[in-house]
């Protein structure tokens, strides 16, 4: 292994990594300094039944319109996101635990999860392009997270792929895109996930607390 990927797959990868924690710890004590909003109204329903739906709304398709009605969305939806968990994994499982891509399935395993979201980013890419409304909305942010994402996913499916005779360019390719993405995401959309408790709690329990939750969920959170 030369020096330069055996700096980038360990080292450049810590700081990178120690990077995107640091920032995301700031933008947790940010989001803290924030008081908790109490509500003045009397409750017409249940902020707690509020709250489990909301959190789980990501696992029940059929509550939200665009995926109930269309579960292929869904489906792509999921798979983006195992892609993105295939990537990341990989990042780890090579410097540290290379053994778990020999025999066992994994490699195949993770390589068509790798296409299936770079088909995927692809397709949501020439949506976005191809869509007026789509194009409206759209921030540059939302362009270079997306195009990020997919040569993150076209690397680490690279890395899986190549031949031996090819040597150390796709995972040098690999290595160097995920550092540059790890130093991006705490700035960029993609860091949705970080917010993604805190907004659903407050929504679950703001529509709950006024009654605005489906009963189904009433009746699974407090049996009523």
């Amino acid at each position: 292994m030369s020096p330069l990927l055996r700096v980038l797959q360990d080292e450049v990868q810590i700081v990178a990594l120690s990077f995107l924690g640091i920032v995301y710890v700031l933008k947790l004590l940010w989001i803290f300094r924030f008081p908790h909003r109490t509500e003045r109204t009397f409750a017409a329903g249940s902020a707690r039944a509020g709250v489990q739906s909301s959190l789980m709304n990501v696992l029940m398709p059929w509550q939200m319109e665009s995926t109930r009605s269309d579960p292929v969305f869904y489906v792509q939806f999921a798979l983006f996101h195992a892609g993105v968990l295939a990537a990341i994994a990989l990042s780890f499982i090579v410097p540290y635990a290379p053994g778990l891509l020999v025999g066992h399935g994994v490699r195949p395993v993770m390589l068509a999860t790798l296409i299936a979201a770079l088909m995927i980013g692809l397709g949501r890419l020439a949506r976005r392009i191809r869509r007026p409304g789509l194009r409206l909305i759209s921030t540059p942010d939302d362009y270079l997270s997306l195009v990020l994402t997919i040569v993150f996913f076209a690397t680490a499916a690279l890395l899986l792929a190549a031949p031996a005779d090819w040597g150390e360019g796709p995972a040098i390719a690999f290595f160097a895109l995920t550092a540059l993405f790890l130093v991006y995401v705490p700035f960029s959309k993609v860091c949705h996930y970080l917010y993604y408790p805190f907004t659903r709690i407050f929504l679950g329990h703001t529509l709950g607390h006024r009654g605005v939750v489906a009963r189904r969920a009433r009746v699974d959170a407090e049996g009523i």
